[in-house]
């Protein structure tokens, strides 16, 4: 969007308000806080704009991702953006009118239902900003159904996640207490039965983990319920083609990171928060939820169900005041699931499955590395270096490829760390490549 602030427009609009300058407007404001003025170049014409990004972009260097770590490459069918793009859908992100139309209702409302078909769980809301803050609001109505304030998460939750978990929860009276892993990357259930108790409001179960590692979901499950805490589990959507879904494991709240369904990764967002929970939970969910209901003359029609959000009903009755669908991303999300249907979905979580465990063996044939901790993993996995990951990614990238994620970045001793994903865009020969540039190390 371009607006226009000329000199005349802004003396014109200085006059109106009745000051002289800028300055003067903005001197209740103590000079510290204030920006140093900005030394600009001229402004370039459109042309000479589009050549300049075309010259920047053209130095983007095209590398074989093998990076996963929270948002993942996966092939979209052309139908996504096609559909998704046409002028009846294309939203910025929340329709604050989408009861005008049925057609934006409807959309939603087939995501709430494929999101539902999908962790096997009762409802589902229109969506949230994105996986973490998803988990945030099942986290917040956890300890308002319990009335528990004790949060227990596992260590292996993502750090960004645990990072907003503690930003929502900072100044609400709830505590957050992680649980202990064992050895081989996954949760230490003899531990878990100690930490639990009746302060549990909920545990946060995330499987696969950060490390890629799947948990034992249904001993967990009766773990924590037998305490009368609730599970809250985050998943990756795609590996539910062939793990157990939240709903056959008895979640109370399930929760995902929706960007793998038909949206790129796109420099890293925007992202697509999917929450979903038991029917019983439906008054305590957040944002609002499409129902299908009856007009006058007794026609179907789409319909804003509930809205638990500060726009829509008094502030101190909101399930909460920072929550909003992301209707685009939705969008693309169900079209996705609809393309590729049950066994699509399958089709493919299977090919993650297949080209991680390749790819995994043939590293283990390279001396000095080994991937894995020993537990069954889903697309990701944890390869130990014979020197500093950052290394590694330096060496591999000089071959047009994205190595991993260097997990010394999150924690010193994992220096010689990293997190490696492959997924079904990786090839036979992409494989093959990646352990022919480890062994050049």
């Amino acid at each position: 969007m371009f607006i226009a602030n000329t000199k005349e427009n802004q003396k014109e609009m200085l006059e109106k308000i009745g000051v002289s300058s800028i300055e003067e407007l903005l001197r209740q404001i103590p000079s510290g806080f204030l920006h140093p003025s900005l030394d600009l170049p001229a402004a370039l014409t459109e042309e000479e704009l589009t050549t300049h990004l075309r010259d920047l972009a053209a130095k983007n260097k095209p590398l074989k991702n093998f990076i996963g770590a929270g948002m993942y490459e996966h092939f979209i069918p052309a139908a996504v953006p096609a559909l998704s793009s046409r002028g009846e859908f294309l939203t910025a992100y929340t329709p604050y009118q989408a009861e005008a139309s049925q057609g934006t209702l409807q959309t939603i409302y087939e995501f709430q239902s494929a999101s539902c078909a999908l962790m096997n769980m009762g409802v589902a809301t229109a969506s949230h900003y994105d996986g973490a803050t998803a988990l945030a609001e099942a986290v917040l109505a956890s300890a308002r159904i319990t009335g528990r304030k004790e949060i227990l998460i596992s260590t292996l939750l993502h750090p960004h996640y645990k990072e907003v978990l503690q930003t929502y929860t900072r100044h609400m009276g709830l505590t957050i207490v992680e649980a202990k892993v064992q050895i081989n990357g996954t949760l230490s259930l003899k531990e878990l039965q100690t930490q639990l108790s009746d302060k549990t409001a909920c545990f946060v179960l995330q499987t696969p983990n950060f490390l890629g590692n799947l948990e034992d979901a249904s001993a967990v499950s009766a773990a924590v319920h037998a305490v009368n805490a609730l599970l809250v589990a985050v998943v990756n959507p795609i590996s539910l083609g062939v793990v157990q879904t939240p709903g056959e494991y008895n979640a109370d709240f399930a929760v995902c990171e929706g960007q793998p369904l038909g949206n790129p990764m796109s420099f890293g967002g925007p992202g697509l928060g999917i929450l979903t929970a038991k029917e019983s939970y439906v008054r305590q969910l957040p944002g609002r939820m499409v129902g299908i209901a009856k007009d006058h003359d007794g026609r179907r029609a789409f319909v804003l169900t509930l809205q638990a959000r500060e726009q829509h009903i008094r502030r101190e009755k909101a399930a909460s005041n920072i929550c909003s669908n992301e209707a685009l991303c939705a969008l693309n999300a169900v079209i996705y699931l609809t393309l590729l249907g049950p066994q699509g979905l399958k089709e493919v979580a299977e090919l993650n499955l297949e080209r991680a465990h390749q790819l995994a063996d043939l590293i283990n044939t390279v001396p000095g590395f080994k991937a894995g901790t020993g537990a069954p993993f889903f697309n990701e996995f944890l390869v130990q270096c014979p020197v500093p990951a950052h290394q590694v990614i330096e060496k591999l990238e000089e071959k047009g490829i994205a190595a991993g994620y260097d997990l010394g970045r999150l924690c010193a001793p994992m220096t010689n760390c990293l997190l490696v994903c492959a997924t079904e865009l990786r090839t036979e020969d992409d494989l093959k490549a990646y352990v022919d540039a480890l062994r050049g190390i």
